[in-house]
């Protein structure tokens, strides 16, 4: 859908993490996706839109084309393999030098915090406005955490503030973040815009009527494979589900870069819970492939810990699929509890089980969940998104 508007050039900033990479593995995750198909969207509406990361691996070129008006850039900082995110601060100052020389761009604007303290400065010199997304944000040492949840180092949370209160406008994914940009930051009310993400309904959709089910049903939980994800209640409320009616858990991702042995951990739970061959890691998916795996499910968990939005949850109820869903963050406002899904205030593995068993048991309640999960999904398109975006940045720009 082509805007109005006269084309912008946009440079959107995303340090730690590429937008090109397959969602699941290592760090890629939600923010991927969103980067990947706002600027898509963006390009669609007429704008040229070019996406800076950086270079991880030396075959990568220094651009790509991933579709008309939009263009990936790498950049040499550090390494050119794989790190750890948390070791992605000491490559801010060689991004910074090679985003310098690029362009021109209308506006700026960065996805986490390493991005933002890269690309702030390189806006301030060139006279242009900068746009913060953060997609996490540091929780600081006297905020109650969530288990999951750790403090970070003071260089992050210094960082964080500043982008809150000098960038000209920072985008978030749901009010509970926007709460969490105005309270924990300091960022100006009034530069805090909330921009929905959008799901592609023509991927992630329901299975067709005459479609059938798996003989044994399972559920699916699609995340990096972390403890602030929460996979151990996925794991302890499917073995609270009475034998007879207990599905396959099906986790789909891969493990974090500073999980650990995250993944080994949570097969000893299985075991110890009795159900290791109930549970089944299949690695990181494609978007395609992922999309199959929902349709086919009897539900969604999202338990994570914390979510400023849960962009799993939304493509969940885009295939169609009730979603059972921890109340945290952005989830609350992604599922709409007892209409699209279930939201839990409860981490009580036997509450998570007594819900997931209500929806595998229950056939009328599971498609009044899928069908206004569906309706609600269909709403938040991609281009809606970008629509959002377009706006902030005419606003930042003065148009």
């Amino acid at each position: 859908m082509s805007t109005t508007t006269e084309p912008l050039r946009i440079g959107l900033v995303s340090l730690h993490t590429s937008p090109g990479d397959e969602p699941g593995s290592g760090e890629v995750g939600g923010m991927n996706v969103v980067v990947r198909h706002q600027a898509e969207a963006l390009a669609d509406r007429g704008h040229q839109v070019d996406i800076v990361t950086r270079r991880s691996s030396p075959t990568q070129p220094d651009s790509v084309a991933l579709v008309p008006g939009v263009c990936l850039r790498f950049l040499s900082a550090g390494p050119a393999q794989p790190v750890p995110k948390g070791e992605h601060d000491a490559f801010i100052e060689p991004f910074r030098h090679g985003l310098a020389a690029l362009g021109p761009f209308d506006v700026l604007h960065s996805h986490h915090w390493f991005s933002g303290a890269a690309a702030l400065p390189v806006a301030r010199d060139r006279g242009i406005p900068h746009v913060q997304s953060f997609h996490s944000i540091a929780a600081d040492a006297e905020t109650p955490l969530s288990e999951g949840e750790r403090p970070e180092s003071a260089g992050r949370m210094a960082g964080e503030q500043r982008l809150a209160r000098e960038s000209d406008a920072v985008v978030v994914v749901s009010e509970a973040e926007a709460e969490t940009v105005r309270t924990r930051l300091g960022g100006d009310p009034s530069r805090v815009w909330i921009v929905l993400p959008g799901v592609d309904g023509s991927v992630f959709r329901p299975a067709g009527s005459g479609a059938r089910r798996a003989v044994a049903p399972y559920v699916v939980a699609a995340a990096r494979v972390q403890p602030l994800k929460g996979l151990d209640l996925a794991i302890e409320a499917v073995a609270g589900i009475d034998r007879e009616a207990r599905p396959t858990l099906v986790i789909a991702g891969d493990a974090s870069s500073e999980a650990g042995d995250h993944v080994a951990e949570l097969r000893r739970l299985a075991e110890s819970r009795g159900i290791a061959d109930r549970v089944t890691f299949i690695g990181p998916q494609s978007r395609a492939d992922l999309a199959f795996l929902f349709r086919g499910a009897a539900a969604v968990l999202v338990p994570s810990h914390s979510e400023t939005y849960g962009l799993v949850a939304l493509e969940g109820s885009a295939s169609g699929v009730p979603v059972v869903a921890a109340a945290a963050g952005g989830l609350r406002e992604a599922v709409v509890d007892g209409e699209t899904g279930v939201v839990l205030e409860s981490r009580d593995p036997m509450v998570w089980a007594a819900e997931i068993q209500r929806v595998l048991t229950e056939p009328d309640y599971a498609a009044a969940l899928s069908a206004a999960g569906r309706e609600h999904a269909e709403r938040l398109s991609w281009d809606r998104s970008a629509a959002g975006l377009e706006r902030v940045y005419l606003r930042v720009l003065g148009r």
